[in-house]
């Protein structure tokens, strides 16, 4: 399977998937070991527990996609609009279609499990959003950049539960934004 690291980062994906499939309660070590590929045993050897694998695909996700949404934000050769969309795709698009939810919202439900870092994920986030359309727009429009984000981030969430593909949520978040952006 490769090394240790490789080992961990095949987990890892396998976890994510059948953790947002299935939830946190509803996810067996045997679940994602048959997944990943590997022992029970051997999923045992690299996490202590659930509750410890449960917390380090969590914090292993929700980093990889405040980082991909971050780099989205900052290509300031892209128009405004798509680095949004592209930011949104990031943080929520991905998980379109799928039955259990966004990370942010199953990391909610069960957070005496998980680290603050991850729990102020959502939050961060945001604060990307705002700080990006307010660098496109005035400065001193804050308060409406705040709005704008708040609102983008709700459209997300209900285009994520109301779509059942990927395109579609990019189409009509595109809408959204374009229509924020006015």
């Amino acid at each position: 399977m490769g090394s240790g690291a490789d080992r961990r980062d095949i987990v890892l994906t396998a976890a994510l998937e059948i953790f947002v499939r299935y939830g946190y309660r509803k996810t067996s070590m045997e679940d994602v070991a048959r997944a990943a590929r590997i022992s029970r045993p051997g999923l045992y050897f690299l996490f202590e527990s659930k509750q410890k694998l449960f917390a380090d695909t969590m914090t292993a996700a929700i980093e990889r996609d405040l980082s991909s949404a971050a780099r989205a934000l900052e290509d300031e050769a892209c128009p405004l609009r798509e680095r949004l969309l592209d930011a949104f795709d990031a943080w929520t698009g991905r998980y379109v279609g799928t039955v259990g939810g966004e990370l942010s919202a199953i990391a909610e439900t069960h957070r005496d499990v998980l680290d603050v870092a991850v729990l102020e994920a959502p939050h961060r986030f945001q604060v990307l959003i705002v700080d990006t359309v307010v660098s496109a727009r005035a400065p001193q429009d804050r308060a409406t950049s705040e709005a704008i984000a708040r609102t983008l981030i709700s459209t997300a969430i209900g285009l994520k539960h109301q779509k059942s593909s990927r395109e579609t949520f990019r189409e009509e978040l595109s809408t959204a934004i374009s229509l924020l952006l006015r």
